[in-house]
């Protein structure tokens, strides 16, 4: 089971503010043990919200709103993607993230048998495709 482990943002990341040389020895050693354990697929601390943007659709329009956002629960400043067994073994990892503070949110990464009937073969044989022309990227 894949899983999207999602870092929320706190007045520091939104700030700025870097980490530590400590708390970087700290996560580079944590992803390395994720690495060794055949866990960790991908891994990134983001930009704050200043330097993005977002794009919503009404009614299929777009419109682009750029950053800063203001400080919420849906602002995420980094993300691991890995691969465990269950949810429970994805939350054991992450209890083990070598944080003082803020929050982490764990979710689950569609798999192509999450879609069923709607994923006709046709579908499928084109996501199959482009997986692979990523991994050779």
């Amino acid at each position: 089971m894949r899983f999207m482990v999602i870092v929320k943002a706190s007045r520091d990341t939104e700030a700025g503010v870097m980490p530590s040389t400590e708390l970087l020895a700290a996560m580079g050693a944590f992803n390395e043990e994720m690495v060794k354990a055949g866990v960790m697929q991908a891994g990134e601390g983001l930009h704050p919200s200043a330097k993005g943007a977002r794009v919503s659709y009404d009614g299929g329009q777009p419109r682009v709103s750029r950053g800063p956002f203001s400080l919420s629960n849906d602002l995420v400043a980094g993300f691991w993607l890995i691969e465990t067994n269950s949810l429970d073994e994805a939350i054991d990892w992450m209890k083990r993230a070598p944080f003082q503070d803020g929050e982490i949110e764990i979710r689950q990464v569609f798999s192509t048998e999450d879609f069923g009937e709607a994923l006709t073969p046709e579908l499928r044989e084109q996501e199959e495709r482009l997986r692979a022309q990523v991994a050779t990227r």
